[in-house]
């Protein structure tokens, strides 16, 4: 519509972040205001919604014969692979999701959101193939790490996913 304004800020309200939008006509008349919540910090529930995320999909992939016959025969270069893929995908999916225009001033809050992500994944999927005895950690480090980062690509991606519900 022809005359209309659009403002934005950033305002912190408690321990919560929002972004305002107010739109006005030409005089300065206030037509429409929008209270967004921005996630761009990385709090408690959000690594309680990453914890879950994880283990979403690292439940059915985890007790996968071919993942943990994956992990004994993949060369680690293309289980590295694996892993810098996965922190690819989190930092696009988190990128978009939260810090589009909004990067410049909280790249330490990305950083950490991308990571966070990725640490807390592969601690789910560690835990749960230790517990169904299939990352044998003290007997053979590599397959165990293998298997886990192996897991750990698509329980990282439900878990960035998980921490967008809000």
């Amino acid at each position: 519509m022809p005359g209309l304004r659009t403002k934005k800020e950033v305002v912190k309200v408690g321990e919560n972040i929002r972004e305002i939008t107010t739109i006005s006509d030409e005089k300065g008349n206030i037509v429409h205001r929008i209270v967004s919540p921005l996630m761009i910090e990385f709090n408690p529930k959000d690594v309680l919604q990453v914890i879950i995320g994880a283990a979403i999909l690292s439940i059915p992939v985890g007790y996968t014969e071919e993942t943990w016959n994956l992990g004994q025969t993949l060369p680690i270069m293309n289980v590295i692979g694996f892993l810098v893929l996965s922190l690819v995908f989190i930092s696009t999916f988190v990128y978009y999701n939260y810090y589009v225009g909004r990067i410049k001033g909280n790249f330490d809050e990305f950083a950490k959101r991308v990571l966070s992500t990725y640490i807390l994944s592969f601690f789910v999927v560690g835990i749960l193939l230790t517990l169904i005895q299939r990352a044998p950690w003290t007997s053979d480090f590599m397959i165990a790490f293998k298997r886990t980062v192996i897991v750990t690509f698509p329980a990282s991606m439900s878990a960035a996913v998980a921490d967008t519900i809000k």
